[in-house]
């Protein structure tokens, strides 16, 4: 401190030192700015623009006949419901899984929170093929579910569970970092006011992440919608019991009927677009624990 500050006096102020900003510097943060839009561009939006010209190309109504067909709503109708059943299953037992990987210390805990990316690393293809093995007529579970007479390979459960399984990683992924930033203390404080455990999730914890909550549930049910490869394999594409919206447009585009394949991508690409861009335009604005 300054002896003209300590006999009152007011001090000097200081003025920043504010450097231009060159052209150099300019040029190149647009050239960034240009290398990941164009990046994107070519990856995301071109395909979408020629998925639009390409089911539009012969008008509207064979749009509205093709996805009119029996077939196609069937397709529809059960590629729902696996995506209901498989956000339902995560949003409960992915919410979970987060909790005690972030809550709780145990032995193998590094290796459980490896093994939730598995997903991201391993083929659908192999997951469909590993389901195979495991409930197929030869599988290793084939002698109990014989007994049992449950169906899995080829049948609902087989596609539920490989639709569980790549879309593993996403609401748990999601909420951990949301249960870390937002600490212990206000459940601490829940606790030592009388509140039992659920209490405490359902009326503090699950409020904090909400947003966090909301987004899991968004990406996991988009994943479902375009899951292709493990449901393939362990479905079979059984027009009218096992074929999902996905498997319908393979089917059509090996049967060249291309108005139907373009329309069913363009719903499918549509609504997922569309629940992920709301979330990502409304998150910024109200993501906060």
């Amino acid at each position: 401190m300054s002896i003209a500050t300590l006999r009152g006096a007011t001090p000097p102020m200081v003025t920043p030192v504010v450097r231009p900003i060159s052209r150099r510097s300019t040029w190149g943060r647009r050239l960034l700015i240009g290398l990941v839009v164009g990046y994107v561009a070519i990856l995301i939006v071109a395909p979408l623009i020629q998925l639009l010209v390409s089911a539009f190309a012969g008008g509207i109504l064979p749009i509205f006949q093709a996805l009119g067909d029996p077939h196609v709503l069937d397709a529809f109708g059960l590629t729902l419901i696996i995506s209901l059943l498989t956000v339902v299953v995560h949003a409960c037992f992915g919410t979970l899984t987060a909790w005690v990987i972030v809550r709780h210390r145990f032995p193998g805990r590094q290796v459980l929170n490896g093994l939730i990316d598995m997903p991201f690393a391993v083929s659908p293809v192999v997951v469909g093929y590993m389901l195979l093995l495991l409930f197929g007529r030869n599988g290793l579970l084939a002698p109990v579910l014989t007994a049992l007479n449950i169906k899995v390979a080829f049948a609902l459960p087989g596609m539920i569970l490989a639709t569980l399984f790549v879309t593993l990683p996403f609401m748990v992924r999601e909420l951990i970092p949301v249960l870390q930033a937002f600490g212990i203390q206000q459940e601490q404080a829940a606790a030592t006011l009388g509140a039992s455990g659920w209490q405490t999730f359902w009326y503090v914890t699950l409020p904090a992440i909400r947003w966090g909550f909301i987004y899991g549930v968004t990406l996991t049910f988009a994943r479902a919608l375009g899951e292709f490869g493990a449901v393939l394999v362990i479905g079979g594409g059984i027009q009218g019991r096992t074929e999902t919206a996905t498997l319908y447009i393979y089917r059509a585009l090996d049967d060249r009927q291309y108005i139907g394949a373009y329309s069913a991508a363009l719903v499918l690409g549509i609504f997922s677009l569309i629940s992920v861009s709301y979330t990502h335009l409304t998150l910024p604005t109200i993501y906060s624990v």
